[in-house]
């Protein structure tokens, strides 16, 4: 019967919304560790399955200098005209945007066209960013939470079958890194749990960076590929009997390690695919 008004940030710094707009994109932290993460490099070709709108895709491309390919999907039309425009106000011309459903992207055969988008051949990609479609649960709390069980319970398949056509589009020795904004046990460490059975071509990676926590157990992987697992978990922060004075009085280095915990749940796996079939 209680409800919350916040009135003043809880951070003392100002707002970055609308400044440099050409220069800058906003986004929560683990969502710029994902790139990072994946690592795209100058000339590669790289896929975004579920890329609006832009905020990883624009920064995957600006760290290969805008040079290579960065391929970005989404099925509804009005995020991928948000891509392009975010591409187009950062002045990055190697992003190519598509609408189009990413669980159908795998092409049966070769085309006689010559058409450059969906849908492609198998293993057609250096490295591949799944930021899949998820029950949002991490992000921040809401007052009310409109999504029934059977919603909440749709995303495992739906994530499944866009893994599936991740794997078979990306090269033998490529990468694949698998990102979600929630914090439910089925749709992440289930869902390595299930790649690493499924595709005995993928091994889990290390992470870097690797700021966030190590996966939750529940899956049935061992302690080492836990490990190997980041996961972002806002209510691991503790902010026990601290206010702006004890905050101002605080180290640097501290204040960066409590700002940096203090973000949306996210998690992150990184997979390379083997060679061998």
């Amino acid at each position: 019967g209680m409800g919350i008004r916040m009135i003043e940030p809880v951070y003392l710094s100002p707002s970055f919304d609308n400044v440099l707009p050409s220069h800058l994109f906003l986004q929560n932290l683990p969502s710029v560790v994902v790139s990072h993460i994946l690592n795209p490099q100058p000339g590669e070709r790289i896929l975004d399955m579920c890329a609006a709108p832009g905020g990883k895709t624009t920064h995957l491309a600006a760290l290969m200098h805008d040079q290579g390919e960065v391929i970005a999907m989404d099925k509804i039309a009005s995020k991928v005209k948000k891509i392009k425009q975010n591409a187009e106000l950062l002045q990055l011309n190697c992003i190519k945007a598509f609408c189009y459903d990413g669980t159908k992207a795998l092409a049966v055969e070769k085309r006689e066209d010559e058409q450059e988008g969906p849908p492609f051949l198998p293993e057609s990609f250096d490295r591949i960013l799944l930021d899949a479609p998820c029950s949002g649960m991490g992000q921040r709390p809401n007052m009310v939470y409109s999504f029934t069980l059977k919603e909440v319970t749709s995303y495992q398949p739906l994530q499944r079958k866009l893994f599936t056509v991740a794997v078979k589009l990306l090269k033998p020795g490529g990468v694949l890194v698998y990102s979600t904004c929630t914090i439910t046990l089925s749709e992440n460490e289930e869902q390595v749990a299930w790649a690493l059975k499924t595709f005995p071509c993928l091994q889990l990676q290390p992470q870097e960076p690797h700021i966030g926590g190590e996966g939750m157990r529940g899956a049935g992987l061992s302690l080492e590929h836990l490990k190997l697992l980041q996961r972002f978990d806002p209510s691991a922060v503790t902010l026990q009997e601290m206010d702006i004075n004890s905050l101002q009085n605080s180290r640097e280095d501290d204040l960066i390690s409590l700002a940096n915990k203090d973000c949306i749940g996210f998690f992150i796996a990184k997979f390379v695919k083997s060679s061998n079939k």
